[in-house]
Parts: C-alpha cells; sequence; structure tokens
C-alpha cells in the first residue's frame, strides 16, 4: 500500500489521487484553478460497495440480512471503501490504476478496481467490483464536492431528469416518483438515458459531468459546494434495486467529466 499521493498531468489539468485516503480524487486543478472542495473528506470519494444510505444499515442478500456500521444513524451511508487505504496497481503520467480488497464489515470477499485517466479537457473514472467467490448486491458511485465559487459568480446546475425520486423524512427514496422539483436538494434523480448534468461557473467554465448510468443524486444543501453524484441505483439500492456482482460478471460504471473555458 502506499499513502503517497499521485499526480497526474494532461495539458493545464492536473488532477491528485489519494490511494491512502480511500481512493480519493484530493484535487482537480484546471489551469492552476482547484474545482474540488479542499479537506480530508472531500475532493471525490468512491462510493462502493454502496451508494447513499442504507435503510437502518441493514441489507439482505438472500435469505440472510447484514448489519453495516451506523456511521450516518440510523443509517449506513456511501460503502467502506472511501475509509481505507488502496494499493497502486499501476501509473502513468496521466493515469492511475488503484485497486482495494473488500474486508470486514463488508460481508463478501471482492476487488474494487478503480482507473482515473486525464486528459486535457476531461479525466474519466472507472470503476469495477469483481468476486472470485459468492454472489453479492453492490453499488457504485462517486461522490465529487464541487466548489460552489471559483472565485466569481456561484455555480449554476442544469439538468433534464424524467422523475425526482420521493424523498421521505428518513432521507431515503420512498418509492414514488415524483415530476422534478427546484432546489435546494438532497435528491436522486433518473435519466434513463443516461447522466447527463452541466456545471457552469459564469465567465469562467463549464464542466458536464456525464455517466452511462441513469441514476444521480444532486446534493446542494451546503454553502461551499455542491455535489453531482453519478451511480448505478438509487439510495438504499441494495435493498430495492440490487445489481449483482457474480464470478462471471463484475460490476462496472464510468463517469467522465469534461470542462471547457468560457
Amino acid at each position: 500500500m502506499s499513502n503517497e499521493p499521485i499526480t497526474l498531468t494532461a495539458g493545464d489539468a492536473e488532477a491528485t489521487v489519494l490511494p491512502g485516503n480511500g481512493g480519493r480524487i484530493g484535487g482537480l486543478r484546471v489551469g492552476g484553478t482547484e474545482l474540488l472542495r479542499q479537506g480530508e473528506r472531500f475532493g471525490c470519494f468512491p462510493m462502493v460497495p454502496w451508494c447513499g444510505r442504507i435503510r437502518d444499515g441493514r441489507f439482505r442478500d438472500g435469505a440472510t440480512v447484514h448489519q453495516m456500521p451506523l456511521n450516518s444513524p440510523p443509517h449506513a451511508i456511501h460503502g467502506t471503501a472511501r475509509d481505507g487505504a488502496w494499493r497502486i496497481a499501476r501509473t502513468a503520467t496521466d493515469e492511475a490504476v488503484i485497486t482495494y480488497d473488500l474486508v470486514e464489515p463488508w460481508p463478501h470477499p471482492g476487488r474494487i478496481t478503480q482507473q482515473v485517466a486525464l486528459t486535457p479537457d476531461a479525466v474519466t473514472l472507472t470503476m469495477s467490483v469483481e468476486t472470485y467467490d459468492s454472489s453479492f448486491p453492490a453499488q457504485i458511485g462517486w461522490h465529487p464536492w464541487f466548489n460552489r465559487n471559483l472565485g466569481g459568480e456561484d455555480v449554476q446546475l442544469a439538468f433534464s431528469a424524467v422523475w425526482q425520486e420521493e424523498r421521505g423524512d428518513d432521507h431515503l427514496p420512498t418509492g414514488n416518483r415524483l415530476d422534478p422539483k427546484p432546489g435546494p436538494w438532497d435528491d436522486c434523480f433518473g435519466m434513463p438515458g443516461g447522466v447527463d448534468v452541466t456545471l457552469t461557473w459564469p465567465g469562467q467554465l463549464e464542466l458536464t459531468v456525464a455517466s452511462r448510468e441513469e441514476w444521480v443524486v444532486v446534493y446542494d444543501e451546503q454553502a461551499e459546494a455542491v455535489c453531482v453524484e453519478p451511480q448505478t441505483g438509487p439510495p438504499n439500492g441494495l435493498n430495492t434495486a440490487p445489481r449483482l456482482v457474480t464470478p462471471l460478471e463484475p460490476l462496472e460504471a464510468s463517469t467522465t467529466w469534461s470542462w471547457r473555458r468560457l
């Protein structure tokens, strides 16, 4: 394992990967401007083997009910891999591949691989969950904290969702789908054609978060940052919309953030 940051460069873009801090992207700079909120808990962390909250920290796997630690009482939130140290598989000037072996409290053995690939005008994050043993439900997602302000006007969010998951008082989807409502949000949206959200810092930068996945959580209730989180299922999805990882079929997902100067 390595706690050493990995610095990737391409053109005037620079990304910092932190294997020792949950495999997160610690920073993304374009022309010297930092796009991600700084701090040990921020940047952009991988949400795996689940995304968002699990109700009461419990999920059903066949006939077995597993209990995860309640790290956001009364729920468990954002998986376990962001709390561990990842291993470096390979690095290049503009690419890093890191891995994390699933351990307790997650009940199943498995390996997560994350690739970070940087170009002068985009970064692509790709993740897979593999098992060589028993099958299990899992989710993949990313939780970037984009700075609300880059020194000019506050960021503007633009997206067109087909539905919004109704959120209960416990912050979990109720199972009902609504027409999308105006923000502020801590909400999950459905985009069957793939995630497509544009962040615009007027007069500075436009950045698009895209993914083939159809789920995205948008969180903009904090003053410092906004979060646009593409993921393979909704919050509590281990229970409501499980995706199965099998020895023959890993779970894979990717997201690309592309930008242009304004």
